[in-house]
């Protein structure tokens, strides 16, 4: 594992050199496609004023959907537009976590080319938006012949690392033709003119541009506007080098008027959904297609209780889907999905769990994945009342602006709360480019306060190999001291100062595990006058990574080695696979028991390779013991702990 690892961090350090997008120095927040298990349906009902504003619908499986809100709209046309009417909403999720919102500022009303304007939104939860509006007349010079500004849409250029906005727009007697700008860092104006992005062969006008990334490649779907028959196909590998290939044919599936096409993915399919509005029916078809050219009609399939116009669908998550019923009501014929493992929607790992005394609340410390060759470089928390459901507390201490020492590779981390002349105080031990440092905080959300200096950046006397890693805090209630243990490939284990910072180096001694199977990831419990070790073997990008544990009469060992000692391991017949580094909880006042560990990202893990290793994902279950105070296997689950 060493080896490989030291590729990756060669491989990273050019990748710094050579810079990078503001994406990959942005922090990760949210669900990964792997947590989806609902839509959203954002649309406008209809040509008069009342009916020109933002509206949404929810599905759990993209073919059913009901309205929110009792089919009112979301958001007060008269406060985010200049027109008092705002249609053809298109919805975003942001690389960052964040939500992103552009409409056309129009009420038709005032007639078809009476708009100059479009409305940019964004949102952290889907529920509060800010709203900023941009007339392309105005604010940019050049557009005094300007008839109108239709269908904005919104995507993330990753060649650039930044939000593209593009839109149709027609002067004078020309044709429609789609433009394109980027959007400044808060989503609230453009960096610069407006550029063409597409416009057909023939010279003629089309509108309605609606891009999806597909394998690297750009499949842009418009319409064609006052010739043809409806909606057509460009695609290219560049959004801006103006080099499109257009398709032939045309991809709706009926003869009736179309408009207003957007494409969506399936969850946890290879299946996309082409939906349009026919718009002189009053009515919306779905299609269906696996390639994004060949598509079928599957409008047998599709209920909805409402009437749509012009409009765009997003997946979203359990959380997210709680929040929105939370605020605009269940509708009848939806149910929540149960919290089910994993409980951390995104890619984390090695997961430390504490329960404050201070706020009587459950936290979570794991690693950030998600990052090629483990090159996470920020730690996060995540806090619950129930350990089912858990609130993403953000960065508590990221290695680039916080500590001074180390800048990369921040894995495996490990907390205590200690009180100190009458005030709870927080001890965070975390992995930073092979070393072992500590940060201070007076909450378990931090801000955490760095030390200053590494305090393990050295081998134990006798030790060749291994990593200076995966650190553990323990609290002895035997003898009121407290330990670190930490090591890849071996054991040590030294008796912390009173101040927290700092160990006992004459204490320090090497325990590793008799049996051959230690790898990393120790954690150490107490129950019943026995201290527990638990560790991780093999490897973690292995499918048989998994934990077993020893017992002693000591802190300090010697370990004793049972027979049967594997107590956390894959099960194929689930697709579950990696389980491994664990912490363990006990609820306070009882004897009861979980086991936090990470597993591969279910159910794509298995089919990544290497890279299984570092796209983790971090679950709970229940552990038990015996009456000889045996640790029984734990069996990973999907339901986690609703069992």
């Amino acid at each position: 594992m060493q080896l490989n690892r030291i590729y990756y961090f060669l491989t990273l350090i050019i990748f710094s050199l050579s810079g990078s997008s503001s994406l990959a120095q942005s922090y990760k927040s949210g669900p990964a496609e792997k947590d989806f298990v609902a839509y959203l349906f954002t649309y406008f009902k209809g040509n008069v004023v009342q009916d020109e504003a933002v509206c949404y619908a929810i599905s759990t499986d993209g073919y059913n959907f009901k309205a929110l809100n009792n089919n009112h709209p979301i958001l007060s046309s008269d406060k985010i537009s200049s027109t008092g009417g705002v249609r053809d909403p298109h919805i975003l999720r942001g690389e960052n976590g964040k939500f992103y919102m552009v409409l056309t500022d129009m009420t038709s009303s005032k007639g078809w080319d009476s708009n100059r304007a479009m409305v940019l939104l964004k949102s952290d939860d889907l529920i509060n938006w800010t709203h900023s509006v941009i007339n392309i007349q105005k604010r940019f010079q050049g557009n005094e012949e300007l008839k109108r500004v239709w269908a904005p849409q919104t995507i993330f250029d990753s060649s650039v690392g930044k939000y593209m906005v593009y839109w149709s727009m027609q002067h004078g007697n020309g044709p429609d033709i789609i433009y394109y700008a980027y959007a400044n860092s808060d989503f609230t104006d453009f960096e610069g003119e407006p550029k063409v992005l597409f416009n057909p062969k023939n010279g003629k006008s089309c509108i309605d541009g609606d891009i999806v990334n597909k394998n690297g490649l750009y499949y842009m779907f418009y319409k064609t506007e006052g010739h043809g028959n409806g909606i057509k196909l460009a695609i290219t590998d560049s959004l801006t080098s103006g080099k499109w290939i257009e398709q032939p044919g045309y991809k709706q599936q009926t003869r009736d008027a179309v408009e207003g096409s957007s494409v969506f993915k399936l969850n946890h399919s290879d299946k996309y959904i082409l939906m349009y509005d026919v718009y002189g029916k009053g009515k919306y078809q779905f299609c269906e297609s696996i390639d994004l050219d060949k598509f079928k009609v599957i409008d047998h399939n599709i209920t909805m209780d409402f009437h749509p116009r012009h409009g765009t669908i997003i997946p979203i998550s359990r959380d997210e889907l709680i929040g929105l019923t939370s605020k605009w009501g269940l509708p009848a014929g939806i149910e929540i999905p149960k919290a089910v493992n994993p409980v951390l929607k995104g890619f984390y790992a090695d997961p430390d769990v504490l329960y404050s005394n201070k706020t009587k609340k459950y936290y979570l410390y794991p690693t950030s994945d998600g990052f090629d060759g483990w090159g996470g470089y920020y730690f996060k928390t995540f806090s619950s009342d129930n350990l089912k459901d858990w609130k993403d507390e953000g960065v508590i201490l990221d290695l680039k602006k916080d500590v001074s020492w180390a800048d990369r590779n921040a894995w495996a981390p490990t907390i205590t709360e200690i009180k100190v002349k009458g005030q709870y105080k927080y001890y965070y031990y975390f992995t930073a480019a092979q070393k072992i440092g500590v940060a201070v905080s007076d909450n378990p959300t931090g801000p955490f306060k760095d030390s200053g200096k590494p305090l393990i950046d050295f081998k134990p006397e006798g030790i060749r190999g291994g990593q200076e890693i995966d650190p553990a805090v323990f609290n002895d209630p035997k003898s009121g001291k407290s330990y670190l243990y930490w090591g890849n490939g071996y054991l040590a284990v030294a008796e912390l100062n009173k101040d927290m910072i700092s160990i006992k180096k004459e204490t320090m001694k090497v325990i590793t595990p008799s049996d051959g199977t230690f790898r990393e990831g120790i954690y150490v419990i107490y129950r019943n006058g026995i201290y527990y070790f638990l560790w991780s073997e093999d490897d973690t990008r292995s499918e048989n990574y998994r934990v077993r544990y020893g017992t002693s009469r000591s802190a300090y060992g010697p370990i004793e080695i049972k027979a049967d000692n594997l107590i956390l391991s894959k099960d194929s017949s689930q697709g579950i696979y990696g389980t491994g580094h664990n912490s363990v909880l006990q609820i306070p006042g009882k004897d009861e028991w979980y086991i936090v560990y990470h597993r591969f990202n279910y159910p794509n893990g298995i089919n990544m390779g290497d890279a299984a290793g570092f796209n983790r994902e971090v679950c709970i279950d229940r552990m038990y013991f015996d009456s000889d105070g045996n640790i029984l296997p734990v069996k990973p689950t999907h339901q986690g702990i609703n069992d």
